[in-house]
């Protein structure tokens, strides 16, 4: 059965973060993506202008999207859920490409830039960062709390805990991350289990 333009497409990003995985950056190539996706280069060629495009729209395919609570009410609630959306993220094939991409910051400044800008920039920027936001235009959090590195307190805990540890953190080390951390740092008590 012949694919569809959107499962080649699919396929051919899932190779180029297949290939980063083997390959490293500097061995990803269309060859390589081509044969990994059982397509033609020229296929490739269709839809990417290059290596770097593929690679970059594979990211920004594999990266999710906050959700909120449109009504407001469940600010440690959608806290929660964009934690362990970031969880996922980072067990997922993408996390090694991003940080393949950022370990080259010096000799590909260019590909940083595109990482920042079509990826983290149109996802959110971090994650917890559109869900404060949101609550922030809501009325929920005051909006002075809102500041850059409150918004990176989530990301940076839970990368930190995996570098200290080796693992992502679970539930109970979620919770205490939005309990302890994000909360107080936006105006509510710090609580073991708490709700806000």
């Amino acid at each position: 059965m012949r694919r569809t333009g959107d499962q080649l497409k699919a396929d051919c990003r899932a190779a180029a973060l297949a290939e980063v995985a083997v390959a490293g950056l500097a061995g990803l190539t269309v060859e390589g993506v081509a044969r990994r996706a059982s397509a033609a280069k020229t296929s490739v060629y269709r839809h990417w202008a290059s290596v770097d495009d593929l690679l970059i729209d594979a990211l920004a395919a594999a990266c999710p999207r906050e959700e909120v609570t449109v009504e407001g009410g469940h600010l440690r609630d959608d806290l929660l859920r964009s934690l362990h959306q970031l969880t996922r993220w980072l067990s997922g094939p993408a996390a090694p490409a991003v940080a393949a991409v950022l370990a080259e910051r010096r000799r590909r400044p260019d590909l940083v830039d595109a990482l920042y800008r079509d990826v983290f920039g149109t996802h959110g920027n971090r994650f917890t960062q559109t869900v404060i936001e949101h609550y922030a235009a809501t009325g929920e959090i005051a909006p002075r709390s809102v500041t850059p590195i409150v918004c990176d307190i989530g990301e940076a805990l839970v990368i930190k805990h995996q570098i200290d540890t080796g693992e992502l953190p679970d539930d109970s080390a979620l919770e205490a991350i939005v309990d302890q951390a994000i909360l107080p740092a936006l105006g509510f008590p710090a609580t073991s289990s708490g709700h806000a």
